[in-house]
């Protein structure tokens, strides 16, 4: 392929991130919708690419970088194409927690480190009929973590009961996580 001729596909969204190197202003382009790509982040975390799991690490987080939440779903963008794709649950896994001073800083399955605040909200859901918390931070533009069952455990064990609550703090904001006796302790 010639350096004039314009890439599609995978391979658009591939030299897209490369160039960017770090986070590309995603937010800010506007090309047409070409279509869904057979990418799918599934529940776990894996992303999958046409029925196989993609084993680069480094792909994955190429991807994860040209990643954007639009009202109608996950797309891949780059400045030429805009391609949708499956997410099962959240695109991203918060895999492990640190203390930071007085703030928890979340690293995700694809590289992100995110310091939980007023921007960085922690939230967690409950399931209605199993009880199960479904805890989650912001990452970046919409786009979330699903926070790791044992990085939840971490969380819990620095909670303080506030309001009949358990919560965290972290840049100055409390984070509830559920009730007092849900099982959380």
């Amino acid at each position: 392929m010639s350096g004039t001729e314009t890439k599609t596909g995978i391979a658009a969204v591939t030299e897209a991130a490369k160039a960017a190197r770090g986070l590309p202003p995603v937010h800010l382009w506007n090309p047409a919708h070409c279509g869904d790509i057979d990418i799918v982040i599934r529940a776990d975390g894996v992303w999958m690419h046409e029925g196989s799991p993609i084993g680069r690490a480094e792909l994955v987080r190429l991807f994860s970088t040209v990643l954007r939440l639009d009202p109608d779903g996950y797309h891949l963008v780059t400045p030429a194409e805009k391609l949708k794709i499956t997410v099962e649950d959240l695109p991203f896994r918060a895999v492990a927690m640190t203390r930071e001073g007085e703030d928890l800083v979340f690293t995700t399955d694809v590289g992100d480190e995110v310091r939980a605040g007023e921007d960085h909200p922690i939230t967690v859901e409950t399931d209605p009929v199993s009880g199960e918390p479904a805890p989650r931070v912001h990452v970046r533009r919409g786009l979330e973590a699903r926070i790791a069952r044992t990085v939840f455990y971490d969380l819990v064990e620095l909670a303080e009961e506030r309001d009949g609550r358990l919560a965290v703090s972290s840049g100055g904001v409390w984070f509830p996580l559920g009730p007092v006796g849900a099982g959380l302790a």
